[in-house]
């Protein structure tokens, strides 16, 4: 573990193993340890290096929401690699995550050497449903200062987006449950306002301009992501979409084999093919 400061904040910062470096940027709620069942096979291949985003985990909770805004963000990821000395890096994130790492793509094109998405999203395009979803995100990070983190939490499991992970043996739950409990009520509250997907730009149309290749991960039984996906996928020129069977929206917890081979086999097929590749994936069932 390390604090490391970039642009005014410090960010908690995980770093192991050794090769061509890998960026995880986890989900909301989340924080570097949601990685932890996968850390020892992505750190025999790779330089991991995972951060607890702004407001999550152990990184600083500005009280300023537009300190969480997408484009400080990307800076903050951009400054750390500029920290550790890393020139290019792989980037997988989840939700939140991988809307982070969109987002990066598209500002700093020339850091990131290739983008894992998992469940993530391109964001809102229709400026009505935007503006709906930013009402609700505001409401909700309103409620989570008023109410508190535990109750926030009791709410958040019961979305039906996550009703999958229910199927999760028991001590995983109770991990789980645990790592969303130790974020502060500031910290979540502001994410929401300052990140959220009301609060995010979209970037369907720039899809098309990103030369990287990039893996969208998603769970059959995650019906709008998978949906979601397919579109991404396509709209990429270097796109390949990967969909989990048995898998709700989390899938590094619900299918951890199938997710670590997936990941670990699209970036040994992006290292070992170089600048030249033209990689694609078909679609698991």
């Amino acid at each position: 573990m390390a604090a490391i400061s970039v642009n005014g904040v410090t960010l908690n910062v995980e770093a192991s193993g050794h090769g061509p470096a890998l960026v995880l940027l986890h989900g909301f709620t989340g924080s570097t340890e949601s990685w932890r069942p996968h850390l020892s096979s992505f750190s025999s291949r790779h330089s991991v290096i995972g951060l607890d985003a702004l407001g999550h985990g152990s990184s600083d909770a500005p009280a300023d929401p537009e300190r969480y805004r997408m484009h400080h963000a990307a800076r903050d990821i951009v400054g750390v690699l500029d920290r550790l000395r890393v020139a290019r890096a792989a980037v997988l994130g989840y939700s939140m995550g991988a809307r982070v790492a969109l987002f990066l793509a598209t500002v700093a094109p020339d850091r990131v050497a290739a983008l894992v998405l998992e469940s993530g999203s391109p964001g809102i395009l229709r400026d009505a449903d935007r503006l709906t979803r930013r009402a609700q995100d505001l409401a909700l990070a309103a409620a989570i200062e008023r109410d508190g983190v535990e109750t926030f939490v009791d709410r958040w499991e019961r979305l039906p987006l996550f009703a999958t992970q229910q199927r999760l043996p028991a001590p995983v739950r109770a991990d789980l449950r645990a790592q969303r409990l130790r974020n502060r009520a500031a910290g979540l509250a502001n994410s929401l306002r300052g990140m959220g997907q009301g609060a995010q730009p979209p970037l369907v149309d720039r899809l098309p301009d990103l030369s990287m290749p990039v893996l969208v991960l998603t769970g059959a039984l995650d019906a709008a992501y998978t949906a979601l996906g397919r579109d991404m996928a396509a709209a990429m020129p270097d796109g390949g979409l990967v969909i989990v069977p048995d898998a709700g929206h989390t899938v590094h917890l619900e299918q951890p084999g199938a997710f670590q081979r997936a990941v670990l086999e699209f970036l040994a097929h992006v290292q070992d093919a170089g600048p030249s590749r033209n990689w694609s994936t078909s679609e698991v069932r």
